[in-house]
C-alpha cells in the first residue's frame, strides 16, 4: 500500500488522503501543543510559508502520546495553532504513533531510518518525515533536529518538484 492511500481524517474530521499532496514534497510531523518543542510549530510554518510555491507541503499530526502534551480537542488544538503559532499547513486529526493502537501511516513511517539509520519507535514529539513528490519516505529527522535547520533545509530543497531557484542555486532560508 501507498502512503497515498492510507486513510486519514483532518483535524475537523473531514476524510482525506496524503493523496490530495501528490506530486508535492511533504513534511510530516507529529506535533503536541504543550511540549518543551511546541516552539518548533514556528519553524514549520516558515518552511511551509517560503517553500509551498516551490511545491513543500508541511502536515501535522497531533499526539498525546507522550507525556499528555496534546490533551486538546480538535478545536482546541485547531485554535492553538493558528493563534499562537499562525498554522497554516494542514493538521489531521489527533493519532498514535506507537503501540497497539498505532495508526498505519505511522507503522510505516517507523520502517524510514534517519540519517544514523535508526528506524523503530517515534521517540518523542516532532520527529519529522521527508516524503518525495512520488510519494516515497527520504529520510527521518528526530525531534531535536529544527525545521529550519540546515539539514532538513537542504533534504527539503532535494525534493523539490519545483526545483532550484532561477539561478539555479539552492534558496536559503531567510
Amino acid at each position: 500500500m501507498s502512503l497515498y492511500d492510507i486513510p486519514l481524517s483532518t483535524l475537523d474530521g473531514r476524510p482525506a488522503t496524503l493523496r490530495e499532496f501528490a506530486g508535492r514534497t511533504l513534511l510530516l510531523v507529529n506535533t503536541a501543543s504543550r511540549c518543551g518543542m511546541t516552539p518548533q510549530y514556528a519553524g514549520l510554518e516558515r518552511l511551509q510559508e517560503t517553500y509551498a510555491e516551490k511545491g513543500l507541503t508541511v502536515v501535522g499530526f497531533p499526539c498525546n502520546q507522550f507525556g499528555g502534551q496534546e490533551p486538546g480537542t480538535a478545536e482546541e488544538i485547531q485554535t492553538f495553532c493558528a493563534t499562537t503559532y499562525g498554522v497554516t499547513f494542514p493538521m489531521m486529526d489527533k493519532v498514535e504513533v506507537n503501540g497497539p493502537g498505532q495508526h498505519p501511516l505511522f507503522a510505516e513511517l517507523t520502517a524510514v531510518p534517519d540519517a544514523e539509520g535508526r528506524s523503530g519507535e517515534v521517540g518523542w514529539n516532532f520527529e519529522k518525515w521527508l516524503i518525495d513528490p512520488s510519494g516515497l519516505p527520504v529520510t527521518r529527522f528526530r525531534s531535536r533536529v529544527e525545521p529550519e535547520s540546515a539539514e532538513i533545509v537542504a533534504a527539503i530543497q532535494a525534493q523539490l518538484p519545483a526545483g532550484p531557484d532561477e539561478a539555479g542555486q539552492p534558496d536559503q532560508l531567510a
